[in-house]
């Protein structure tokens, strides 16, 4: 008892000049004289007492009006004057293992603003919202919609917003674009809602009568604004090859399409475009009670599904004098994944466009039939599985299609890079397939004179390889040239892995192309790994 006394007497006289004689070996969390000063500009401090020894500052701190935090830890809190009195005497006796002042966190203040319409916006909690704080400005939206009313609260001085176009939003169903846009991003403002992004970056074209040409000029303008997401809440059931050219050259440039997968079910559930095309990460709706609701459009294209009915959105004030209204449709579910993939690869700048893309299906909860199914795709979007989930390799050159998306002057001026090529006699990389979205891939393969250039594909599931040549026999070891093209080796259903090869007899190197694809009745999805080597002939 008198030993416990003399050490608390001890301990509440040390004298101040005390503090930098702290730094002990072997105690690498013990605090510096900066750490203990910098208890001043907070009002409580946290102590952790040393665990073995850590016993006898007990009696010091109860004295000093300490209270215990943490029994497992032994971590005490009390007024940081009192703690700066008595800390050099705990430090000298090396009673203590860490210091630290007694942080106080902000709370997700993108939902703590006041916005009088965040009660009604259910969606939230629905794809985890709620359970993470978004980012700042970071990676863009483009919204291809009817006008943005840029007079609206939401928006009338709202930061990063950029009009690529004249805004017009004074016709029957100008009201779609202000409300797409207050989904993604309507700011957390203590005014009307928050959205999914509320600082998102937003770039907004107005397609007006919603033509090809300006929906083509819309993406033009959104591949200039460099890598980021796209949101296109429109569709039809004519497939537009202008369209769907201009989505390829947007992915090839690094963007994401985000489409809305259509609200035509019960009207014979015929085949929407944008949804359907290749590389356009296509959204269903769903209810509160995460169903697929009764109008969204149900096809093998459907990637994931986000909520779409009930949702309050920001409009005209010539539209509603309020500004606010509900609305249902899968063209509000689309900007909840658009912003939402926005917020995930700002959060995730490393991640490329390919990885991002696979990366928002794949962590989506799967809320339908077990797996992959028409009605939700891989299943609801999930923003804290998005934000954490290990992402997937890089999927090297998309689009790479066919032959047309690879070589100089098709859908591209330039050509791929072959993965064989002169200096560069073997390739080896993992790549990924998708019966709606890649359902196959084409690569360049050079063929040097008097060499010949195996390739193998080992896949996860089962994946074929084919081996295309421009039809000269007499360059050719193998083959007949009865087409434009002839095919060395053919697959089989089942075997794994494939490889083919073709010989070059010629006194020059020629490139070749390898398909690699999903066989009739197999996987909807598989990853591969592939090989390439080039050898003398046998």
């Amino acid at each position: 008892m008198r030993a416990c006394l003399a050490l608390i007497i001890a301990v509440l006289a040390w004298p101040g000049t005390s503090l930098g004689a702290s730094n002990h070996a072997g105690r690498p969390h013990l605090p510096g004289s900066r750490t203990l000063a910098g208890l001043a500009s907070s009002r409580d401090a946290l102590i952790e007492l040393d665990g073995a020894r850590g016993s006898l500052a007990v009696p010091a701190l109860r004295l000093s009006g300490g209270r215990l935090v943490s029994r497992r830890l032994g971590i005490w809190s009390l007024p940081s004057a009192r703690a700066q009195r008595i800390l050099p005497g705990l430090l000298r006796a090396r009673l203590v293992r860490a210091v630290e002042p007694d942080r106080h966190y902000r709370r997700l203040g993108h939902l703590t603003a006041g916005d009088p319409l965040l009660p009604g916006e259910w969606w939230i909690a629905a794809v985890g919202a709620d359970q993470a704080e978004p980012p700042g400005p970071g990676k863009p939206v483009t919204i291809i919609d009817s006008g943005l009313d840029v007079t609206h609260p939401e928006f009338a001085g709202r930061p990063d917003v950029t009009l690529l176009n004249e805004q017009d939003v004074s016709g029957v169903g100008d009201d779609h674009g202000t409300a797409v846009a207050s989904v993604i991003g309507a700011p957390a403002n203590g005014i009307g809602l928050v959205g999914i992004y509320p600082q998102a970056r937003l770039n907004v074209w107005d397609t007006g009568d919603l033509s090809t040409s300006l929906i083509v000029q819309g993406l033009e303008h959104a591949i200039d604004a460099g890598p980021g997401v796209i949101n296109l809440s429109f569709g039809g059931t004519e497939f537009d090859p202008m369209v769907e050219d201009e989505v390829l050259i947007a992915f090839g440039a690094g963007n994401i399409v985000v489409a809305a997968a259509g609200n035509e079910f019960e009207q014979g559930n015929p085949l929407e475009f944008p949804a359907s095309l290749n590389h356009v990460l296509t959204v269903a709706a769903t209810d509160e009670s995460g169903k697929p609701t009764s109008f969204s459009s149900s096809s093998l294209a459907v990637d994931l599904s986000a909520p779409g009915v009930r949702i309050p959105v920001a409009v005209p004030l010539s539209a509603d004098p309020s500004g606010y209204a509900t609305y249902d449709g899968t063209s509000f579910s689309a900007p909840l994944v658009a912003g939402a993939t926005a917020w995930v690869w700002t959060a995730r700048p490393g991640l490329d466009n390919t990885q991002v893309f696979d990366l928002m299906r794949r962590s989506a909860k799967d809320i339908g039939p077990r797996g992959y199914d028409e009605d939700t795709g891989f299943g609801l979007l999930d923003v804290p599985a998005a934000l954490t989930a290990k992402a997937p390799v890089s999927d090297q050159q998309e689009p790479n299609d066919d032959i047309d998306q690879v070589k100089a002057n098709g859908l591209f001026k330039n050509a791929t890079r072959p993965i064989t090529r002169p200096g560069k006699p073997s390739a080896s990389f993992e790549a990924r397939l998708d019966l709606t979205e890649d359902p196959e891939d084409v690569y360049r393969v050079f063929v040097p004179a008097r060499r010949t250039v195996e390739i193998t594909v080992r896949g996860d599931a089962n994946v074929d390889l084919e081996l295309w040549a421009p039809g000269t026999p007499t360059v050719f070891a193998r083959g007949a040239a009865r087409r434009k093209y002839l095919v060395d080796g053919s697959y089989k259903l089942g075997r794994r892995p494939d490889t083919v090869s073709i010989e070059n007899t010629g006194r020059r190197g020629v490139f070749v192309y390898a398909d690699v694809f999903l066989p009739k009745n197999g996987p909807i999805s598989a990853a591969y790994h592939l090989e390439a080597r080039t050898r003398a002939p046998r």
